[in-house]
This record gives structure tokens, sequence and C-alpha cells, in this order.
């Protein structure tokens, strides 16, 4: 029997498969690439500038696909029709950028960007080109959250002005590793401050500010789109975010956060990161509360629950879904919707505008904690202001 996804590989067309190179294929983007494959596409070329990946990725990849160290030499080309962009955050932007360009549509892993400026870059690159670029936030092809969008969009929460949000679980240790072949980390380090070769900065890149934002990144992404896109936000006012000290060591960015968002739609958000906390199950370490008039929503990674007003001791949810392991399906019909969206040149469920929303407030939210000062952003002059 044929799995879901392998079924779905058919809309595609057996004789019509899509070539996909993938730039990046670290752990994140090995299981990208599985996930394209399953959904039929030719993974036609691989790039990495650190040979450990390039040749595991070449393990997934098609038996003939090429190989690569130079991205722009696989954007050149012409028979690979889409890339998959899955470096680290100060990469991306460059790369969507010289990517449609190249004629290429691209999955890019969040965040779209690493700066706001890269992001409405990327905006009118895409839009000039024409091309299709979706970005990682899964959420947004997800049938759970899905559903809970219908809800939200239904009226039953009446009006609504704050969001509280949450993600706790427990990181110990840095990775600490060694490094096994080549790596060209000159031009890894591309446009960012230059340092000595450092294995632990390469394995651990998420936790300097010079190319990521750590989990206030990682995380929060996903959560903060989540909540502009039910909400329909397309940016905020203002952001604040308040952090204690790195608690790994030698890195940049702290595990315990917690970021507050002031939204033009007369509502606030919350988001508070503890990755010090003890750990969870990944269906239970996250948690989005939507607190309207007439109902609050909480909405989990495989779960939701629509509790309507009650001043009941023992309160009775009206509508309650928990399906553990079903986030498992997120990614794979993000992916498929970036494929199908190829064919059909429409928009995917995660446009670079939506992409760049989020990004605004991530890149504020990191400024902030650096900063320890409130910060608005200026829409109009798409600028952030003290």
């Amino acid at each position: 029997m044929m799995s879901a996804a392998a079924a779905q590989a058919s809309v595609i067309g057996a004789n019509d498969r899509i070539r996909v190179g993938i730039i990046g294929p670290g752990g994140r983007g090995r299981y990208l690439m599985g996930e394209f494959k399953e959904f039929g596409a030719d993974l036609a070329a691989v790039c990495d500038v650190y040979t450990a990946n390039l040749e595991a990725g070449l393990k997934i990849a098609s038996p003939s696909a090429e190989r690569y160290k130079d991205y722009r030499k696989l954007l050149d080309n012409k028979s690979i029709d889409a890339v998959i962009v899955s470096t680290p955050d100060h990469w991306h932007a460059k790369m969507v950028i010289d990517a449609v360009n190249a004629g290429k549509d691209v999955y890019v892993e969040k965040p779209l960007a690493h700066k706001i400026d890269e992001g409405f870059a990327v905006i009118e690159a895409v839009r000039k080109t024409k091309r299709v670029v979706q970005v990682g936030m899964q959420r947004r092809s997800a049938e759970l959250f899905l559903q809970g969008k219908s809800i939200m969009d239904s009226g039953q929460l009446g009006e609504v002005h704050l969001v509280t949000s949450q993600w706790l679980n427990h990181t110990a240790n840095l990775r600490k590793s060694e490094l096994q072949g080549e790596l060209d980390w000159n031009m890894w380090q591309g446009s960012a401050p230059k340092h000595e070769l450092d294995p632990q900065r390469y394995f651990n890149w998420y936790y300097y500010y010079d190319y990521s934002g750590g989990l206030i990144v990682g995380q929060a992404a996903h959560i903060l789109d989540c909540i502009q896109w039910y909400m329909n936000s397309n940016g905020p006012l203002t952001v604040t975010c308040s952090g204690l000290k790195p608690d790994l060591p030698g890195v940049d960015i702290t595990n315990t956060v917690t970021i507050l968002v002031e939204f033009p739609e007369n509502y606030q958000a919350t988001f508070s990161l503890g990755y010090k906390a003890m750990q969870y199950s990944s269906t239970n370490d996250q948690l989005q509360q939507f607190h309207g008039t007439k109902a609050r929503f909480d909405v989990g990674r495989e779960s939701y629950t629509l509790w309507p007003q009650s001043t009941a001791v023992d309160m009775k949810p009206g509508v309650n879904r928990r399906e553990p392991g079903s986030f498992s399906r997120a990614a794979p019909a993000h992916v498929r919707n970036f494929l199908e969206c190829i064919r059909s040149r429409k928009d995917p469920n995660a446009p670079v505008e939506a992409g760049q929303a989020t990004n605004i407030v991530l890149c504020m939210a990191m400024q902030s904690l650096r900063e320890g000062r409130r910060l608005k952003w200026n829409a109009a002059a798409r600028k952030v202001e003290a």
C-alpha cells in the first residue's frame, strides 16, 4: 500500500517531475529532502560548503544528482525548477533573491530573513519575478491549525484584545561535534562578521546573533506567525523583549525571554520562551490562548479547545480536539502545498508577506532584548523607532 505522500505524488505526474535542488542539507534540510522525495520530486542537485552535509544529502537525493559547493553554480543549472533553502538564517534572504532572479521557485525555512530590510528586498524580488516562494511556517498547512483558523473567523470568541502564549521545554547543552571533512568557513560566514574557524560556533550557529536569534527566532517564529495569521495582522505597533543572561557556555542568546507585542488591530500578544524549564512531550510544550469577550480559544501543537464564557467553577468546553502525533503531518502538507503551487502558480499558504510580518517582530524582539528598551514600528517608513 502506498503512503499518503506517495499517493499524492500522482498529482505531480510521473513523467513531468519537478526538479529540485537543496542548498544546506543539514538535519532539517535532509528531513525536507525526504518529504520532497516522498511527493515525487526529483532531487537533482545538492549544495553545501561542508563536505559531511553534502555527502549526507547526496545519499538521499536522486542517484544522478549533481553536487555543488557554491550555491550560485547550482542556480545556474537551467534544469532545476525549484530550490530548498535550509541554511543558517543570515543566508536566507540573499539565497532566495538570487534563486528567484535565476528563475527558481523556493521553499525557504523560517525565518524569511535575518534583518528587516532584507525581508522587504525578498518581497520585491519575488513579486517582480513572479516566482512561488513558500516560507517554512508549516502551521499554515496543518489540518488542525486550519480548523482553528475557521473557529477564530467564526466570531465565536467575540472581541480579542489579549493573546498569551508560551513554549516551554529544556535545552541542557550545546551540540559538541568535531568537523568531519572540509568546511569552506569563509563562504559559510558570508555577510556575517568574520571570526576564526570555531566548531562550536558552526554547529551551534542558532545561538549567535551573527547568524540567527536562538529559540527566540526558532520557536517564536511559529507562534507569532500563528497569532498574526489568526488575528489577521500584518505587523506590529511596538515590540518589547526581556530576558535572562545566556544560560549555555560561550553563546550570545538566552533560552528564557518574554516578548510583548502591541498590534494596530487593538490587541496585544505575549510570548514566553522557557527552554530551561522541565522536559515536556512535544504534544504539551506549547500553548496559545486567545482571550475573547465571549470565549477563550486554547491552541496547542496538537490540540485546540474553545471555552465559552462561563462563571462556573468547572467550565465545559464547547469544542475540543486533541490528536497527539498529528503535527507530524504539518510539514508534509506544507511541502505538498508548495509543489501544487509550482503547478498552479498560485500563492502558497505561507507567502513572503506573511514571512516578513513575522520577521519584523522577531528582528525587533532581538534588538529590544539587546538594547533593553521598547521599540516602535513605523510601517509607513518601514523602520524601527525608539
